[in-house]
């Protein structure tokens, strides 16, 4: 390679890949070979050499053994060995970083469509924070990585990662804390889909394999598919279940249905989740449903912007133990060793799906194995979010630059005609409330050319005809 040398930033900028909510986002045509080294090459100038090792994993996206490939070749180019942890979950390659003391990246675009991809990295401690990103940025490549050949193949996979995560929950429940229950496990194109029914089964639960696919599906936690809705309404009739469960395409995010067929919230699931563990301090984003205050259970709730790494940010401040966090979409971070069933469960600083499936089914059993007794001894808050795909972040930026315009458009909803904004909160994005109780929030996506929005209110068919309502209000404005 040449000594010529490129900044990360203006790689990013020509490409249009950068770092988004959580980890590096873009089109898979623009990651190329030579930019996916460089991000790797980026991200070990700021990882821990010591050990100048580097974990490599991915999801089961299509593109996502060639960008794995990439990542190998940028690490090799700089003198590092690195280890193929092969296709596992995310938090799973997380959590071997912690325990073997070595950096990461993880290959993988979470739950948005499959034409596009990304990365996640992690030190050893967890998550790169935002500091970090802009550091990566700031780095060096050589100009020519272009010309980079990745190897022809990935090599042999470690099984010492996944085997880690298998591990790490096998010893803190009780091989027959989900004896009884018949679970249904929605497979798709989730990483998890096999480790799912193992962790299922080593626990004693019976569980039936549903929707696999070949293709990638983009299942994302916070926008469920209309089918997805009535698939698992149909499986539960079908083949009498209990629940059923899956996670988005690289298992950090999940899904869990109660024996109606009805999918929690994942902030509904977060809250269960935290109050399980007794947390102390819960660490949330701006977007969670607000029953977390409301239920009473904890004596301190943190509020962020969205994405993980406001979360793990936060968490370092929390002032109550056992600290915990989730997101909307349902991914819960452990900031806090915890004891379960007198065991230790260490702390995990990333999103992880494992924990609050595994954890609210067992609770669930203990009581007679009906989630949605559960979630009805929460307030009366409920949640639902949707989005519009392909728009133009501009036009969404100059929307939401208006609060006094975008407000006026609400007020000629239905059941908000007459209704006043009783507050205001730019924490991440436009978040109204109002003085009917209702409360509705948009915010471009950090990952895709998405505007969210996320609507609360006092009964389930209210929250999802509030959102759709103020989509199709916005949607001629957002390009």
């Amino acid at each position: 390679m040449s000594s010529r040398q490129i900044s990360l930033a203006e790689l990013a900028a020509h490409s249009g890949v950068s770092f988004g909510t959580s980890g590096v986002r873009g089109l898979v045509v623009n990651l190329t070979p030579g930019l996916c080294a460089a991000y790797t090459m980026g991200f070990l100038s700021v990882a821990p050499s010591a050990t100048r090792c580097l974990l490599i994993g991915h999801d089961l996206r299509p593109s996502s053994p060639d960008i794995a490939r990439a990542c190998h070749a940028g690490a090799r180019a700089l003198g590092w060995k690195t280890v193929s942890a092969g296709a596992l979950p995310t938090p799973a390659l997380a959590h071997a970083a912690q325990s073997l003391g070595l950096p990461a990246v993880m290959v993988t675009g979470s739950h948005i469509p499959f034409d596009r991809n990304g990365m996640k990295f992690y030190h050893p401690h967890g998550e790169i924070t935002k500091a970090d990103e802009q550091a990566i940025l700031s780095s060096q490549a050589p100009a020519d990585l272009h010309d980079l050949r990745a190897p022809e193949a990935l090599p042999d996979v470690d099984p010492a990662p996944l085997a880690l995560y298998l591990e790490r929950y096998r010893k803190v429940f009780a091989p027959d804390a989900l004896r009884g229950l018949r679970i249904g496990v929605y497979e798709h194109s989730s990483v998890a889909r096999d480790l799912l029914h193992d962790l299922l089964r080593s626990l004693g639960a019976e569980t039936i394999g549903l929707g696999r696919s070949d293709a990638f599906v983009a299942v994302d936690t916070e926008a469920v598919r209309a089918e997805d809705r009535a698939n698992a309404a149909a499986w539960v009739r079908q083949h009498g279940l209990d629940t059923v469960v899956t996670t988005d395409g690289d298992a950090d995010r999940p899904l869990v249905a109660d024996e109606h067929g009805e999918w929690l919230r994942g902030d509904v699931l977060g809250i269960l989740c935290a109050r399980a563990l007794g947390a102390g301090s819960v660490v949330t984003p701006v977007s969670s449903n607000t029953a977390l205050e409301l239920c009473g259970s904890f004596p301190e709730v943190l509020r962020t912007r969205i994405g993980s790494p406001y979360v793990i940010e936060a968490m370092a401040r929390a002032s109550r133990d056992p600290v915990a966090g989730f997101e909307a979409n349902g991914g819960f971070l452990l900031g806090s060793d915890v004891t379960i069933s007198g065991h230790t469960l260490s702390a995990l600083r990333t999103r992880d799906a494992m924990l609050p499936i595994l954890l609210v089914l067992a609770v669930a059993n203990r009581g007679g194995g009906r989630l949605s007794a559960l979630s009805a001894g929460l307030p009366s808050r409920y949640t639902f979010s949707d989005r519009l795909q392909n728009i133009d972040p501009a036009a969404c930026r100059a929307l939401l630059s208006g609060e006094a315009d975008v407000a006026r458009e609400f007020a000629m909803l239905p059941g908000l005609e007459n209704a006043a904004v009783a507050a205001i909160d730019r924490t991440d994005g436009l978040r109204l409330s109002f003085s009917t109780g209702d409360i509705l929030h948009l915010r471009p996506s950090g990952n895709a050319p998405e505007l969210r929005c996320y609507a609360e209110a006092a009964s389930p068919r209210r929250a999802e005809e509030l959102c759709r309502q103020a989509l199709a209000r916005i949607a001629p404005r957002s390009g």
